[in-house]
């Protein structure tokens, strides 16, 4: 079957013709900014003591993981040959980007793996004595086979996973910002080419994970019939408000200084924004992901609406706002290709379903992390024992689990 030309506006180079970089480039960096930003949450606790983030804070270091876990492998499924992937580690390059990613990539997912293992340890621990046979074993292999708990040996854990949260929050910023300079460092492509991408990718990162903790701590707390943790949501909604509306602006700021400058890539540009993104920018990007959720966050934040309409509001607002980063993947990964080096032609860019970076691919890599998820947290309580989604683990472990789910809000 030979393959389809897409339409062509103006003079294209022949290498051009085709894009290159397709859904799954636009998913890694997606992926790895939901690493980043829920990592963010974690350490919001247990570095700078929001204690209102305690119901919350391990679920966020877990999820951390398990997306961390995922997020090379949509790079792999666009390597024709992926199995040369661990070329960039056997034998480095000092002036490799790629080779500084694995570098980074290993050195962060040995920090939360550890971070991981020090917060549960005693939870598993506590499982480990209260089970028998298989169950039993399973959780003592989880400790390492060390059960030993006491004051002491709390106090240590607690101290090293506080030094891996301080240590892991720069090593964050930079697996993910890394995105970013990687765009902004190819000096042909006008719509990559500015200082400002690396932390325009850093803070739509942050944004992303989280919504994605919002998200998910509204889905669980209703699929489990539990109260919201007021709190909780109030401090995720107020720093989800505060992060996006930094975002947004560098977002806009970055646009409007290339128009502002009317240098010779803004004519091209524009045409870009107004025609080939006008749709997925202007519409979905900046008008309803941006906007709305803005107006959303604002007026919970300000009005204090009751409670079932504030869930409303932030949910929604959530929702929006992974909408919103995932559409700021796909115009600047799919939209800096449409537009020739030659600033006088475009090309155009559809989506597969069903090939190896097809649409169903995408949506299978992105799911597969949030089932590691509830696997693990089947395993063992992501929650603290003494908060509403923790009781009802240890309700379930006890055969007392509800088994229709609450409405939404209530």
């Amino acid at each position: 079957m030979l393959p389809v030309v897409p339409s062509v506006i103006g003079y294209v180079f022949p290498n051009e013709l085709h894009v290159t970089w397709t859904v799954m480039i636009v998913l890694y960096p997606y992926i790895t900014g939901l690493v980043a930003g829920a990592f963010i949450v974690s350490s919001l606790y247990h570095i700078f003591g929001r204690e209102s983030l305690r119901p919350i804070a391990r679920f966020a270091l877990v999820s951390s993981l398990a997306f961390l876990l995922f997020a090379p492998l949509p790079l792999l499924l666009h390597l024709g040959r992926p199995e040369r992937a661990f070329n960039i580690l056997i034998t480095p390059s000092k002036t490799s980007a790629m080779a500084g990613f694995g570098i980074i990539y290993l050195t962060y997912l040995v920090i939360v793996v550890i971070e991981v293992w020090l917060t549960l340890r005693e939870d598993m621990v506590h499982l480990a004595e209260s089970r028998t046979g298989f169950a039993r074993l399973f959780y003592r292999t989880l400790t390492l086979f060390d059960t030993t708990i006491d004051e002491k040996t709390k106090a240590f854990d607690h101290k090293v996973a506080k030094f891996l949260a301080a240590l892991g929050i720069p090593v964050a910023c930079f697996l993910h910002g890394y995105v970013g300079f990687l765009f902004g460092s190819i000096k042909a492509n006008p719509w990559w080419s500015t200082p400002l991408m690396f932390v325009i990718f850093l803070l739509s990162a942050i944004v992303s994970g989280i919504a994605v903790l919002v998200f998910l701590f509204y889905f669980v707390s209703w699929l489990r019939k539990v109260p919201i943790d007021r709190a909780c949501v109030g401090t995720l909604a107020s720093f989800l408000w505060g992060f996006m509306i930094v975002d947004v602006t560098l977002e806009l700021l970055e646009v409007l200084s290339i128009a502002y400058q009317q240098t010779r890539e803004w004519e091209p540009l524009q045409f870009l924004i107004l025609h080939k993104l006008f749709f997925t920018y202007v519409v979905v990007q900046l008008l309803l992901c941006s906007l709305v959720p803005f107006l959303f966050l604002a007026f919970n934040a300000i009005a204090k609406p009751r409670e079932k309409l504030s869930n409303v509001l932030v949910f929604s607002s959530a929702v929006l706002l992974l909408v919103q980063v995932i559409s700021m993947r796909w115009n600047v990964v799919i939209g800096g290709q449409l537009l020739s080096k030659s600033f006088r032609g475009y090309t155009t860019y559809v989506p597969g379903l069903w090939n190896k970076e097809g649409l169903v691919v995408a949506a299978v890599v992105f799911i597969v992390p949030f089932i590691l998820l509830r696997f693990v947290d089947g395993v063992i309580s992501l929650f603290p024992a003494d908060t509403p989604l923790g009781a009802w683990w240890a309700r379930r472990a006890a055969g007392k689990t509800p088994a229709v789910p609450a409405p939404f809000g209530t």
